[in-house]
């Protein structure tokens, strides 16, 4: 393992001088391991809580009274109000302290998801509706909390290990995410609608008091800096839409592609999982490797994130197929086009925080736990703010147009991203080839050739 993270004195196991890196131990230490198993924790816990409603909460509330639409807006509305939650902590996220900021999170998460295991208890029709929204954007916020928290604790510990660290992380995302459905669904249909929330509620609050022992505490100084200036530089304006369209992506598939597949394929109800599994299990397998790349050579970063959404957006052409192509639609063609969209969703989405911190870190922003904590915000609400719109997007699309041309149209916003992505980058280099070189020289070497001058 690269230990590059543990060179300065104010990092987790950071006890050697800077200066030594090369006595540096070429292992983690047991800050950098405790805070690996706190997020991991989170990672896993809070996913397969937010996945266990697909397989049975559509029609358990579709019986109590609520509409495809209401539906639609229930499951939207925890994108929506992440994305707040990640803005307001990520400014405040110093003042609040980072710890406490995890484990309240946590704490809320799992709290809400055992009080949504007793929502059948009540009255059809316009009180479980509203009582369902309250949960669910309280549940919101509490996650928005922990994984701003953890984003940035993260980046704290390992400073020149980012991509490496977060991408080894998405392995315990994608497990959430995986093992969630299915596992909720056995439970739902051995137990009832309670357990299956009841059980992983409790999963959730139990890590809580390994968390406050083993988590640090870390102190930092209040930012000068804002959001606004954040976003507002050019390279940073553009990653944040690079993350906005692949989560667009991500959640363009949520609601229509299992409808796609069982109308297309006939499929039994509960192979349409399996489906799915081909872009869960590809990201999760990738993003540690491409997290890795991006670490130990980042000259190749930016060009990572260029490549893998313009193969994201031929991957979007595909699915359908596009009718313009002229492509018979066969199963084993949407398993294979999902698998290649896993990876290019890994190539381009795990650069993107090390890039946005770069930038902040190179226009003036200070060096410390505020600025990521900016960063760590931003990040998660622009992925929030594509998560909201995805859905929203791909239901009106495929209801007028179908699957084959929805998906087409959506596969234009990483076509476009990318593209401006990779001109921002072209230019970039461009600009600094053309800067003329510092002929003056240095300090040193003006007293060398002109001794006799003061």
């Amino acid at each position: 393992m690269d230990t590059s993270a543990t060179r300065d004195s104010g990092e987790p196991g950071g006890d050697v001088p800077a200066g030594s890196s090369r006595e540096t131990p070429r292992r983690f230490s047991r800050d950098q391991l405790f805070i690996l198993i706190s997020a991991a924790s989170m990672n896993l816990g809070s996913m397969m809580a937010y996945s266990i409603l697909g397989p049975f909460f559509p029609k358990e509330a579709e019986n109590k009274g609520a509409s495809n639409t209401m539906i639609g807006v229930l499951f939207g509305c925890y994108a929506l109000f992440e994305f707040l939650a990640s803005l307001i902590f990520g400014k405040y996220l110093v003042h609040i302290g980072a710890k406490f900021m995890f484990i309240a999170g946590m704490f809320i998460s799992g709290g809400v998801t055992i009080i949504f295991g007793v929502m059948d208890q009540l009255p059809d029709g316009p009180i479980f509706i509203a009582m369902c929204f309250l949960v669910r954007v309280i549940d919101a916020i509490g996650f928005g909390a922990s994984i701003t928290a953890s984003s940035s604790i993260l980046t704290k510990a390992f400073p020149n290990n980012v991509a490496t660290v977060l991408g080894s992380l998405e392995v315990f995302s994608g497990l959430g995410l995986v093992v969630g459905p299915p596992l909720g669904g056995f439970l739902y249909q051995s137990f009832g609608y309670e357990i299956p929330f009841i059980s992983l509620g409790c999963i959730v609050l139990l890590m809580i008091p390994l968390n406050m022992c083993i988590l640090p505490s870390y102190d930092s100084d209040p930012s000068e800096h804002s959001f606004w200036k954040l976003v507002t530089l050019p390279k940073v304006g553009l990653v944040a839409f690079v993350l906005i369209s692949l989560s667009s992506c991500f959640g363009f598939l949520d609601p229509i592609l299992s409808l796609f597949v069982l109308g297309k394929f006939n499929l039994p109800a509960g192979y349409v999982g399996l489906v799915f599994l081909g872009l869960a299990l590809s990201y999760t397998v990738s993003s540690p490797l491409f997290g890795l790349l991006s670490d130990k050579m980042p000259h190749l970063r930016k060009w990572l994130l260029v490549f893998g959404n313009l193969i994201t957006a031929v991957c979007f052409l595909l699915l359908g197929p596009a009718p313009v192509l002229h492509i018979k639609s066969q199963l084993w063609l949407l398993v294979l086009i999902l698998v290649v969209n896993g990876i290019s969703a890994g190539m381009s989405i795990i650069p993107t925080f090390p890039e946005v911190l770069s930038c902040a870190y190179e226009n003036g922003f200070e060096e410390g736990l505020s600025t990521m904590g900016l960063v760590s915000g931003l990040t998660s609400a622009m992925w929030s703010v594509g998560a909201f719109i995805g859905p929203m997007l791909g239901g009106f699309l495929y209801e007028k147009l179908g699957f084959e041309w929805a998906a087409a149209i959506q596969g234009l916003w990483p076509l476009i991203s990318g593209l401006a992505m990779g001109l921002f980058y072209l230019l970039e280099d461009s600009r600094k080839r053309s800067k003329p070189p510092n002929t003056m020289g240095s300090a040193e070497e003006q007293a060398a050739l002109l001794p006799g001058e003061v």
